[in-house]
Protein backbone atom coordinates (compact mmCIF):
# COMPACT_ATOMS: atom_id res chain seq x y z
CA UNK A 1 0.00 0.00 0.00
CA UNK A 2 0.71 3.68 -0.39
CA UNK A 3 3.28 5.09 2.06
CA UNK A 4 1.54 6.45 5.58
CA UNK A 5 -0.21 9.81 4.77
CA UNK A 6 0.79 13.24 5.85
CA UNK A 7 -2.63 13.27 7.07
CA UNK A 8 -4.38 11.04 8.87
CA UNK A 9 -7.35 9.34 7.73
CA UNK A 10 -7.24 11.08 4.01
CA UNK A 11 -6.16 7.82 2.23
CA UNK A 12 -4.16 8.00 -1.31
CA UNK A 13 -3.14 5.12 -3.43
CA UNK A 14 -0.34 4.48 -5.26
CA UNK A 15 -1.29 3.91 -9.24
CA UNK A 16 -1.47 0.27 -9.31
CA UNK A 17 -4.04 0.66 -6.41
CA UNK A 18 -6.03 3.19 -8.24
CA UNK A 19 -6.53 0.72 -10.40
CA UNK A 20 -7.98 -2.04 -8.00
CA UNK A 21 -9.78 0.84 -7.01
CA UNK A 22 -11.04 1.49 -10.39
CA UNK A 23 -12.18 -2.18 -11.02
CA UNK A 24 -14.12 -2.14 -7.85
CA UNK A 25 -15.88 0.84 -8.70
CA UNK A 26 -16.67 -0.20 -12.31
CA UNK A 27 -17.67 -3.30 -11.41
CA UNK A 28 -20.14 -1.72 -8.89
CA UNK A 29 -21.44 0.68 -11.46
CA UNK A 30 -21.97 -2.05 -14.35
CA UNK A 31 -24.09 -4.06 -12.10
CA UNK A 32 -26.37 -0.84 -10.55
CA UNK A 33 -26.51 -0.36 -14.21
CA UNK A 34 -27.79 -3.72 -15.38
CA UNK A 35 -30.61 -3.18 -12.53
CA UNK A 36 -32.08 -0.51 -13.83
CA UNK A 37 -30.43 2.14 -11.50
CA UNK A 38 -29.80 5.88 -12.75
CA UNK A 39 -26.24 7.63 -12.02
CA UNK A 40 -26.63 11.26 -10.43
CA UNK A 41 -24.09 13.21 -8.25
CA UNK A 42 -24.92 15.86 -5.53
CA UNK A 43 -22.92 18.85 -4.41
CA UNK A 44 -20.02 18.20 -1.30
CA UNK A 45 -21.69 20.65 0.68
CA UNK A 46 -25.02 20.71 2.75
CA UNK A 47 -26.79 23.28 5.42
CA UNK A 48 -25.93 22.51 8.82
CA UNK A 49 -29.73 22.38 9.48
CA UNK A 50 -29.98 19.93 6.80
CA UNK A 51 -27.37 17.51 7.79
CA UNK A 52 -28.55 17.20 11.31
CA UNK A 53 -32.25 17.15 11.21
CA UNK A 54 -32.42 13.05 11.87
CA UNK A 55 -30.02 12.42 14.67
CA UNK A 56 -26.52 12.70 13.29
CA UNK A 57 -23.41 13.20 15.58
CA UNK A 58 -22.55 16.99 15.12
CA UNK A 59 -18.70 16.40 16.24
CA UNK A 60 -18.52 14.14 13.20
CA UNK A 61 -19.41 16.95 10.55
CA UNK A 62 -16.87 18.96 9.21
CA UNK A 63 -18.06 22.75 8.94
CA UNK A 64 -17.14 24.45 5.33
CA UNK A 65 -16.28 28.37 6.03
CA UNK A 66 -13.50 30.93 4.03
CA UNK A 67 -10.76 31.84 6.01
CA UNK A 68 -11.71 35.91 5.79
CA UNK A 69 -15.21 37.74 5.41
CA UNK A 70 -15.95 40.05 2.74
CA UNK A 71 -13.65 42.97 4.80
CA UNK A 72 -10.69 41.03 4.95
CA UNK A 73 -11.03 40.46 8.71
CA UNK A 74 -10.58 36.27 9.70
CA UNK A 75 -14.17 34.74 9.57
CA UNK A 76 -16.11 33.74 11.95
CA UNK A 77 -18.11 30.77 11.65
CA UNK A 78 -21.64 30.51 13.32
CA UNK A 79 -21.50 26.98 14.25
CA UNK A 80 -25.39 27.35 15.81
CA UNK A 81 -26.47 29.05 12.47
CA UNK A 82 -28.42 26.13 10.81
CA UNK A 83 -27.40 28.07 7.29
CA UNK A 84 -23.76 27.52 7.88
CA UNK A 85 -22.41 25.37 5.40
CA UNK A 86 -20.85 21.76 5.94
CA UNK A 87 -19.82 18.51 4.35
CA UNK A 88 -21.77 15.90 3.72
CA UNK A 89 -21.18 12.75 5.95
CA UNK A 90 -23.27 10.84 3.69
CA UNK A 91 -25.15 10.35 0.58
CA UNK A 92 -28.61 9.44 1.49
CA UNK A 93 -29.38 13.01 3.04
CA UNK A 94 -28.13 15.11 0.36
CA UNK A 95 -30.18 12.46 -1.70
CA UNK A 96 -32.68 12.92 0.17
CA UNK A 97 -33.05 16.84 -0.14
CA UNK A 98 -32.23 16.43 -3.96
CA UNK A 99 -35.69 14.16 -4.48
CA UNK A 100 -37.67 16.82 -2.60
CA UNK A 101 -35.71 19.70 -4.69
CA UNK A 102 -36.22 17.93 -8.15
CA UNK A 103 -39.32 15.56 -7.70
CA UNK A 104 -41.29 17.25 -10.42
CA UNK A 105 -38.58 16.17 -13.01
CA UNK A 106 -38.11 12.78 -11.45
CA UNK A 107 -40.25 9.50 -12.58
CA UNK A 108 -41.13 7.96 -9.55
CA UNK A 109 -40.63 4.82 -8.09
CA UNK A 110 -36.65 6.28 -8.66
CA UNK A 111 -33.97 4.51 -9.06
CA UNK A 112 -30.88 5.93 -8.55
CA UNK A 113 -27.02 5.10 -7.75
CA UNK A 114 -24.17 7.99 -6.71
CA UNK A 115 -20.28 7.34 -6.15
CA UNK A 116 -18.65 9.67 -4.24
CA UNK A 117 -16.31 11.15 -1.54
CA UNK A 118 -17.97 11.90 1.87
CA UNK A 119 -16.21 13.30 4.89
CA UNK A 120 -16.74 12.55 8.26
CA UNK A 121 -14.50 13.48 11.68
CA UNK A 122 -13.65 10.58 13.15
CA UNK A 123 -10.59 8.84 14.53
CA UNK A 124 -9.06 6.94 11.80
CA UNK A 125 -8.06 3.49 12.01
CA UNK A 126 -8.56 0.63 9.33
CA UNK A 127 -11.44 0.84 8.16
CA UNK A 128 -12.15 4.53 9.28
CA UNK A 129 -11.46 6.97 7.23
CA UNK A 130 -11.85 11.43 7.24
CA UNK A 131 -12.36 11.31 3.69
CA UNK A 132 -13.72 8.29 1.77
CA UNK A 133 -16.02 7.13 -1.15
CA UNK A 134 -19.44 5.24 -0.38
CA UNK A 135 -21.27 3.24 -3.07
CA UNK A 136 -25.48 4.08 -2.82
CA UNK A 137 -28.65 3.02 -4.51
CA UNK A 138 -31.88 3.76 -3.60
CA UNK A 139 -35.43 3.64 -4.68
CA UNK A 140 -38.22 6.41 -3.48
CA UNK A 141 -41.41 6.38 -4.02
CA UNK A 142 -44.04 9.11 -3.97
CA UNK A 143 -46.11 9.00 -1.57
CA UNK A 144 -46.20 5.23 -0.93
CA UNK A 145 -43.41 2.20 -1.59
CA UNK A 146 -44.17 -1.02 -1.78
CA UNK A 147 -42.27 -3.48 0.39
CA UNK A 148 -41.08 -5.49 -2.45
CA UNK A 149 -38.47 -2.98 -3.22
CA UNK A 150 -36.85 -3.82 0.38
CA UNK A 151 -36.34 -7.54 -0.94
CA UNK A 152 -34.89 -6.51 -4.17
CA UNK A 153 -32.55 -3.90 -2.77
CA UNK A 154 -30.73 -6.70 -0.55
CA UNK A 155 -30.65 -8.97 -3.54
CA UNK A 156 -29.00 -6.24 -6.08
CA UNK A 157 -26.09 -5.67 -3.06
CA UNK A 158 -25.58 -9.28 -2.58
CA UNK A 159 -24.87 -9.30 -6.79
CA UNK A 160 -23.02 -6.46 -6.91
CA UNK A 161 -20.81 -8.06 -3.53
CA UNK A 162 -20.37 -11.36 -5.04
CA UNK A 163 -18.85 -9.85 -8.47
CA UNK A 164 -15.89 -7.95 -6.54
CA UNK A 165 -12.56 -9.93 -4.88
CA UNK A 166 -13.50 -9.96 -1.77
CA UNK A 167 -13.88 -13.00 0.52
CA UNK A 168 -17.30 -14.44 1.51
CA UNK A 169 -19.52 -11.66 3.25
CA UNK A 170 -23.02 -11.96 4.84
CA UNK A 171 -25.81 -9.26 4.93
CA UNK A 172 -27.25 -9.05 8.70
CA UNK A 173 -30.88 -8.01 8.03
CA UNK A 174 -32.70 -6.89 10.44
CA UNK A 175 -36.78 -5.03 10.89
CA UNK A 176 -36.94 -1.80 13.30
CA UNK A 177 -41.09 -2.02 13.15
CA UNK A 178 -40.07 -5.80 14.72
CA UNK A 179 -37.62 -4.23 17.31
CA UNK A 180 -39.95 -1.37 18.04
CA UNK A 181 -42.60 -3.89 18.12
CA UNK A 182 -41.24 -6.19 20.71
CA UNK A 183 -39.52 -2.97 23.28
CA UNK A 184 -43.28 -1.71 23.02
CA UNK A 185 -44.58 -5.15 23.79
CA UNK A 186 -42.51 -5.59 26.87
CA UNK A 187 -43.45 -2.04 27.92
CA UNK A 188 -40.17 -0.24 26.98
CA UNK A 189 -42.00 3.02 25.40
CA UNK A 190 -38.66 4.99 24.11
CA UNK A 191 -38.22 2.69 21.77
CA UNK A 192 -35.08 5.11 20.04
CA UNK A 193 -33.58 5.34 23.39
CA UNK A 194 -33.58 1.01 23.34
CA UNK A 195 -32.40 0.67 19.48
CA UNK A 196 -29.75 3.06 19.97
CA UNK A 197 -28.28 1.05 23.27
CA UNK A 198 -28.93 -2.13 21.24
CA UNK A 199 -27.13 -0.48 18.48
CA UNK A 200 -23.78 -0.89 21.16
CA UNK A 201 -23.95 -4.49 21.99
CA UNK A 202 -20.90 -5.54 19.82
CA UNK A 203 -18.94 -2.67 20.99
CA UNK A 204 -19.32 -2.99 25.16
CA UNK A 205 -21.23 -5.94 25.31
CA UNK A 206 -24.52 -7.27 26.88
CA UNK A 207 -23.70 -6.86 30.60
CA UNK A 208 -23.06 -3.01 29.70
CA UNK A 209 -26.27 -3.11 27.44
CA UNK A 210 -28.41 -3.95 30.25
CA UNK A 211 -26.89 -1.51 32.54
CA UNK A 212 -27.31 1.35 30.00
CA UNK A 213 -31.21 -0.19 29.43
CA UNK A 214 -31.78 0.27 33.05
CA UNK A 215 -29.85 3.25 34.26
CA UNK A 216 -30.86 5.29 31.27
CA UNK A 217 -34.50 4.16 30.28
CA UNK A 218 -35.75 3.05 33.61
CA UNK A 219 -35.99 -0.36 32.50
CA UNK A 220 -36.62 -3.49 34.51
CA UNK A 221 -34.01 -6.90 34.91
CA UNK A 222 -36.82 -8.70 33.30
CA UNK A 223 -37.42 -5.95 29.87
CA UNK A 224 -33.52 -5.90 30.25
CA UNK A 225 -33.06 -9.48 29.60
CA UNK A 226 -35.81 -9.69 26.83
CA UNK A 227 -34.42 -7.14 25.24
CA UNK A 228 -31.04 -8.67 24.98
CA UNK A 229 -32.41 -12.15 24.47
CA UNK A 230 -34.57 -10.42 21.13
CA UNK A 231 -30.95 -9.73 19.97
CA UNK A 232 -29.35 -12.93 20.22
CA UNK A 233 -31.48 -14.24 17.50
CA UNK A 234 -29.79 -14.92 14.45
CA UNK A 235 -30.97 -17.40 11.30
CA UNK A 236 -30.23 -18.33 8.19
CA UNK A 237 -33.85 -18.92 7.01
CA UNK A 238 -36.77 -17.62 8.38
CA UNK A 239 -37.20 -19.79 11.53
CA UNK A 240 -36.57 -16.72 13.52
CA UNK A 241 -40.18 -16.24 13.14
CA UNK A 242 -41.25 -18.80 15.83
CA UNK A 243 -37.99 -17.90 18.06
CA UNK A 244 -39.32 -14.69 18.20
CA UNK A 245 -42.91 -15.81 18.56
CA UNK A 246 -41.84 -18.48 21.25
CA UNK A 247 -40.69 -15.37 23.30
CA UNK A 248 -44.55 -14.17 23.83
CA UNK A 249 -44.91 -11.27 23.38
CA UNK A 250 -48.01 -9.94 21.53
CA UNK A 251 -47.20 -5.93 19.21
CA UNK A 252 -49.35 -5.14 16.19
CA UNK A 253 -46.08 -3.18 15.10
CA UNK A 254 -44.27 -6.39 15.91
CA UNK A 255 -45.96 -9.18 13.74
CA UNK A 256 -45.84 -6.07 10.78
CA UNK A 257 -42.23 -6.19 11.29
CA UNK A 258 -41.78 -9.77 11.65
CA UNK A 259 -44.13 -10.23 7.98
CA UNK A 260 -41.44 -8.04 6.09
CA UNK A 261 -38.40 -9.53 7.46
CA UNK A 262 -39.78 -12.84 6.50
CA UNK A 263 -40.37 -11.88 3.00
CA UNK A 264 -36.61 -10.54 2.53
CA UNK A 265 -35.05 -13.68 4.42
CA UNK A 266 -37.25 -16.11 2.45
CA UNK A 267 -36.51 -14.29 -0.90
CA UNK A 268 -32.80 -14.25 -0.15
CA UNK A 269 -32.78 -17.93 0.63
CA UNK A 270 -33.82 -18.80 -2.96
CA UNK A 271 -31.74 -15.98 -5.16
CA UNK A 272 -28.94 -15.60 -3.04
CA UNK A 273 -28.38 -18.60 -0.78
CA UNK A 274 -26.08 -18.29 2.27
CA UNK A 275 -25.46 -14.35 1.81
CA UNK A 276 -27.84 -13.42 4.54
CA UNK A 277 -28.83 -13.85 7.53
CA UNK A 278 -31.98 -12.44 9.76
CA UNK A 279 -30.15 -10.58 12.81
CA UNK A 280 -32.31 -9.48 15.39
CA UNK A 281 -29.14 -7.66 16.68
CA UNK A 282 -28.92 -4.94 14.17
CA UNK A 283 -30.22 -2.11 15.00
CA UNK A 284 -28.52 0.96 13.11
CA UNK A 285 -27.79 4.01 15.37
CA UNK A 286 -29.46 6.58 12.74
CA UNK A 287 -33.09 8.22 13.78
CA UNK A 288 -34.63 8.23 10.10
CA UNK A 289 -35.27 4.11 9.61
CA UNK A 290 -37.86 2.79 10.07
CA UNK A 291 -37.96 -0.57 8.74
CA UNK A 292 -35.86 -2.97 7.11
CA UNK A 293 -31.87 -1.88 8.28
CA UNK A 294 -28.88 -4.18 7.13
CA UNK A 295 -25.40 -4.27 7.99
CA UNK A 296 -22.91 -6.55 6.06
CA UNK A 297 -19.56 -8.09 7.49
CA UNK A 298 -16.35 -9.97 5.53
CA UNK A 299 -16.62 -13.02 7.14
CA UNK A 300 -13.61 -13.50 9.07
CA UNK A 301 -13.12 -9.74 9.05
CA UNK A 302 -15.85 -8.78 10.95
CA UNK A 303 -13.64 -6.58 13.54
CA UNK A 304 -13.38 -4.49 9.96
CA UNK A 305 -16.94 -3.76 10.78
CA UNK A 306 -19.97 -3.33 8.15
CA UNK A 307 -19.07 -2.77 4.82
CA UNK A 308 -22.29 -2.15 3.89
CA UNK A 309 -25.32 -0.63 5.74
CA UNK A 310 -28.72 1.21 5.05
CA UNK A 311 -32.51 0.19 5.39
CA UNK A 312 -35.81 1.61 4.91
CA UNK A 313 -36.76 5.70 5.32
CA UNK A 314 -40.10 6.69 5.00
CA UNK A 315 -39.98 9.89 6.56
CA UNK A 316 -36.43 11.81 5.19
CA UNK A 317 -37.87 13.40 2.69
CA UNK A 318 -41.14 15.31 2.35
CA UNK A 319 -42.70 18.44 1.04
CA UNK A 320 -45.56 19.91 2.26
CA UNK A 321 -48.12 16.67 2.95
CA UNK A 322 -46.09 15.31 0.08
CA UNK A 323 -43.76 12.08 1.58
CA UNK A 324 -41.39 10.25 -0.58
CA UNK A 325 -40.65 6.89 1.17
CA UNK A 326 -36.98 5.00 -0.03
CA UNK A 327 -34.84 1.76 1.17
CA UNK A 328 -31.23 1.94 -0.46
CA UNK A 329 -27.87 0.40 0.84
CA UNK A 330 -24.55 2.48 0.97
CA UNK A 331 -21.10 0.15 0.07
CA UNK A 332 -17.81 1.62 2.04
CA UNK A 333 -15.63 1.34 -0.58
CA UNK A 334 -12.88 3.38 0.78
CA UNK A 335 -12.84 0.58 3.68
CA UNK A 336 -13.34 -2.24 1.40
CA UNK A 337 -10.63 -1.36 -1.34
CA UNK A 338 -8.64 -0.55 2.27
CA UNK A 339 -8.84 -4.41 3.11
CA UNK A 340 -8.36 -5.74 -0.33
CA UNK A 341 -4.81 -4.35 -0.77
CA UNK A 342 -3.52 -4.59 3.08
CA UNK A 343 -4.32 -8.25 3.01
CA UNK A 344 -3.55 -8.53 -0.91
CA UNK A 345 -7.21 -10.03 -2.22
CA UNK A 346 -6.51 -8.34 -5.84
CA UNK A 347 -3.74 -6.84 -7.06
CA UNK A 348 -3.38 -5.11 -11.12
CA UNK A 349 -1.32 -7.01 -13.81
CA UNK A 350 0.34 -3.86 -14.23
CA UNK A 351 0.53 -0.38 -12.80
CA UNK A 352 -0.16 1.94 -15.91
CA UNK A 353 -3.04 1.27 -18.73
CA UNK A 354 -0.16 1.18 -21.52
CA UNK A 355 -0.01 -1.62 -23.40
CA UNK A 356 2.89 -0.85 -25.35
CA UNK A 357 5.90 1.74 -25.59
CA UNK A 358 7.26 2.77 -28.99
CA UNK A 359 11.03 3.44 -28.87
CA UNK A 360 13.03 6.15 -30.82
CA UNK A 361 15.70 5.06 -33.23
CA UNK A 362 16.96 8.81 -33.20
CA UNK A 363 15.18 11.87 -32.01
CA UNK A 364 13.85 12.63 -35.55
CA UNK A 365 11.80 9.44 -35.31
CA UNK A 366 9.37 10.99 -32.65
CA UNK A 367 7.34 12.03 -35.32
CA UNK A 368 7.11 9.13 -36.98
CA UNK A 369 6.95 7.56 -34.05
CA UNK A 370 3.80 9.18 -32.84
CA UNK A 371 2.09 8.20 -36.23
CA UNK A 372 2.78 5.20 -35.29
CA UNK A 373 0.95 5.53 -31.07
CA UNK A 374 -1.99 7.37 -33.63
CA UNK A 375 -2.72 4.20 -35.31
CA UNK A 376 -2.36 1.56 -32.33
CA UNK A 377 -4.52 4.18 -30.23
CA UNK A 378 -7.01 4.13 -33.04
CA UNK A 379 -8.02 0.25 -31.76
CA UNK A 380 -7.68 0.72 -28.79
CA UNK A 381 -4.55 0.19 -27.95
CA UNK A 382 -2.90 2.01 -25.06
CA UNK A 383 0.73 3.32 -26.44
CA UNK A 384 3.65 5.96 -25.14
CA UNK A 385 6.24 7.27 -27.27
CA UNK A 386 9.59 7.34 -25.45
CA UNK A 387 10.81 10.88 -24.94
CA UNK A 388 14.44 9.87 -25.94
CA UNK A 389 15.83 8.19 -28.37
CA UNK A 390 18.46 6.42 -25.75
CA UNK A 391 20.21 2.52 -26.02
CA UNK A 392 17.54 0.36 -26.84
CA UNK A 393 18.16 -1.57 -23.66
CA UNK A 394 17.51 1.44 -21.36
CA UNK A 395 14.10 1.91 -23.11
CA UNK A 396 13.45 -1.15 -22.81
CA UNK A 397 14.45 -1.08 -19.09
CA UNK A 398 12.12 2.29 -19.08
CA UNK A 399 8.86 -0.35 -20.17
CA UNK A 400 9.67 -2.76 -17.95
CA UNK A 401 9.80 -0.07 -14.97
CA UNK A 402 6.50 1.17 -16.06
CA UNK A 403 4.99 -2.35 -16.30
CA UNK A 404 4.87 -1.75 -20.31
CA UNK A 405 4.44 -5.22 -21.62
CA UNK A 406 5.28 -4.49 -24.92
CA UNK A 407 8.36 -2.33 -26.97
CA UNK A 408 7.32 -1.18 -30.57
CA UNK A 409 10.68 -0.84 -33.05
CA UNK A 410 11.02 0.45 -36.70
CA UNK A 411 14.17 0.18 -38.34
CA UNK A 412 14.99 2.86 -41.50
CA UNK A 413 13.57 0.62 -43.76
CA UNK A 414 10.16 1.05 -42.41
CA UNK A 415 9.82 -2.65 -40.92
CA UNK A 416 7.64 -2.69 -37.97
CA UNK A 417 8.55 -5.13 -35.09
CA UNK A 418 7.09 -5.53 -31.59
CA UNK A 419 8.88 -7.32 -28.36
CA UNK A 420 7.20 -8.99 -25.69
CA UNK A 421 9.79 -8.07 -23.15
CA UNK A 422 8.80 -10.10 -20.57
CA UNK A 423 9.27 -13.55 -23.13
CA UNK A 424 12.04 -12.04 -25.24
CA UNK A 425 9.82 -12.78 -28.20
CA UNK A 426 10.27 -10.14 -31.07
CA UNK A 427 7.98 -10.29 -34.46
CA UNK A 428 6.71 -8.60 -37.18
CA UNK A 429 3.95 -6.46 -36.88
CA UNK A 430 1.81 -4.37 -38.61
CA UNK A 431 0.57 -1.35 -36.72
CA UNK A 432 -2.83 -1.00 -38.54
CA UNK A 433 -2.92 -5.02 -37.78
CA UNK A 434 -1.44 -6.16 -34.32
CA UNK A 435 -3.41 -6.03 -31.10
CA UNK A 436 -2.14 -7.95 -28.16
CA UNK A 437 -4.12 -10.81 -26.15
CA UNK A 438 -7.03 -9.91 -24.50
CA UNK A 439 -4.94 -9.93 -21.15
CA UNK A 440 -2.46 -7.77 -22.35
CA UNK A 441 -4.79 -5.49 -24.02
CA UNK A 442 -5.99 -3.94 -20.56
CA UNK A 443 -4.73 -3.83 -17.07
CA UNK A 444 -6.36 -7.04 -15.41
CA UNK A 445 -7.32 -7.12 -11.84
CA UNK A 446 -6.90 -10.33 -10.51
CA UNK A 447 -7.66 -12.26 -7.44
CA UNK A 448 -4.96 -14.27 -5.13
Amino acid sequence: MARTASLSGFPEWLPQERLVELHVLDTLRKTFELHGFSSIETRAVETVGQLLRKGEIDKEVYGLSRLQDDEGEPAKADRADPNALALHFDLTVPFARYVVENAGYLAFPFRRYQIQKVWRGERPQEGRAREFTQADIDVVGDGELPFRYDVEIALVIAEALSALPIPDFRLRINNRKLAEGFYRGIGLTDTAGVLRSIDKLEKIGAEKVAELLKSELGATDEQAALALQLATIRTEDTSFVAEVRALGVKDELLEEGLGELEQVIEAAVHRVPGKVVADLSIARGLDYYTGTVVETVLVGHEQLGSICSGGRYDALASKGNRKFPGVGLSIGVTRLVSRILSQEFATASRSVPTAVLVALNHDDSWSAAQDVAAQLRSRGIATEVAAKAEKFGKQIKFADRRGIPFVWFTDEDGKHQVKDIRSGEQVDADPAAWTPSDDDLYVRVTTA
